[in-house]
C-alpha cells in the first residue's frame, strides 16, 4: 500500500508516518480541523499510476510543540479508526443448531 508506518493502539491503527510525517484519520466530522490548519490528506500513486487518497490528513506541526493538544487530535483519531472499523467487521450471528426429530 505504502511504505509507512501505522500508528495502532489496542489493535487499531489511527495514524501512519510516511516520510517522517504523522498523518492522523479523519472522518467528515473530523476533516474540518484540518482543513482549517491548511493540512492535505495522504496520498500515494498506485502501480498502474492513480493516485490513492486515504482518509489519513498530516497532523499540524505546531502539535509536536503542544503536548496536550496532539493528545486530543490523536484520541480523536482513534475513535474515528474504531467507529470506522466498527462500521466494517461483519455481524456475527450464533449457527443455527439442527433439530433431530
Amino acid at each position: 500500500m505504502f511504505g509507512g508506518a501505522g500508528v495502532y493502539a489496542d489493535g487499531v491503527m489511527f495514524g501512519l508516518v510516511d516520510e517522517d510525517v504523522l498523518y492522523l484519520k479523519t472522518d467528515d466530522e473530523t476533516r474540518s480541523a484540518f482543513e482549517a490548519e491548511g493540512m492535505e490528506a495522504f496520498a500515494y500513486a498506485t502501480k498502474d499510476g492513480r493516485t490513492t487518497i486515504m482518509s489519513y490528513w498530516r497532523a499540524p506541526e505546531r502539535l509536536f510543540d503542544e503536548p496536550d493538544e496532539m493528545l486530543a487530535w490523536a484520541r480523536q483519531a482513534l475513535a474515528v479508526a474504531r467507529k470506522a472499523g466498527a462500521k466494517r467487521k461483519p455481524k456475527r450471528f450464533p449457527a443455527k443448531r439442527s433439530r433431530s426429530a
